[in-house]
């Protein structure tokens, strides 16, 4: 049984659950994720692994509400059960003692960030997190995330909590005061924030890597969906990836194949409000 053990909204329209299903939290590794269906019919939906308690069997999930799987998915509650979750699935993250490493973490890329900053700082490394979001409503897991650092920067966009600016900015300013200490750079959060992040971090040199959410149906390689383009040749994100070499990531390609579908998930979440509110009024 897939139950859900815990279950809260840490900001508007995001999720954070916690499932026990030993089985994957016995294998979880930073940069895992997991396929989830919240019901038979459902689609299956990637979601990256937060967190993971292996005494107690459980993983963390964090999901924003986006369209209509993800919207059932918010809809169930303390224990209730999925109907199926698959994983772990894609590469961990490469773990090594690198010396300094930067973190930039944007909106909900705040879940996939917070266990590699943690399992990165219980290595020996010198972790810097700089974490993101439009406004003070979105930023979750503040306190949590400021405790598996060295060093903790937060910014949103209007100023709203902790400092006024973009992501790129204390990053840009760390490089340039420290190019020579950091030894890595991972980008997690909005593909336009992480093409911004590795054309910070191009002139310096830095290694960078980010992390890539891109459409995905079996997560196992068969369907091609997750397919992008890394430095001039097609890649499967769920098998050989989640995580790539941000600096040979074809961006472009990827945030246009990111509105492929937008119509229709538009047409589709309509179509489920209308049932939702004629169930709720029988």
């Amino acid at each position: 049984m897939l139950e859900i053990r815990s279950k809260r909204e840490v900001a508007p329209r995001i999720f954070e659950m916690i499932v026990h299903a030993p089985r994957i939290a016995a294998k979880a590794m930073p940069g895992h994720f997991v396929i989830a269906m919240p019901d038979e019919v459902g689609e299956r939906i990637p979601l990256t692994i937060a967190d993971y308690d292996r005494e107690a069997g459980t993983v963390t999930l964090v999901l924003m509400t986006v369209g209509v799987s993800s919207t059932k998915l918010s809809r169930l509650e303390t224990g209730d059960s999925l109907y199926a979750l698959i994983g772990p699935l894609g590469n961990p993250s490469e773990m090594e003692n690198f010396g300094t490493v930067v973190l930039v973490a944007g909106g909900v890329g705040t879940a996939p960030v917070y266990p590699i900053a943690k399992m990165l700082h219980e290595i020996g490394n010198k972790v810097i997190v700089i974490q993101g979001a439009r406004t003070k409503d979105l930023l979750f897991w503040v306190d949590k995330m400021a405790a598996v650092c060295d060093e903790h920067i937060v910014c949103t966009d209007d100023g709203t909590f902790g400092r006024e600016a973009r992501v790129t900015d204390p990053l840009k300013e760390i490089l340039e005061a420290r190019k020579d200490e950091i030894g890595c750079v991972w980008t997690i959060g909005p593909a336009i924030m992480m093409k911004f992040c590795a054309l910070t971090t191009a002139p310096f040199g830095v290694k960078t890597v980010a992390s890539l959410n891109t459409i995905m149906i079996d997560g196992t390689g068969m369907c091609g969906g997750c397919r992008c383009t890394i430095g001039g040749q097609t890649r499967f994100v769920c098998c050989e990836g989640p995580e790539f070499d941000a600096h040979q990531i074809e961006w472009d390609s990827i945030l246009k194949r990111q509105q492929q579908f937008k119509c229709q998930e538009k047409c589709s979440m309509d179509r489920y409000v209308e049932i939702w509110k004629e169930e709720e009024n029988k």
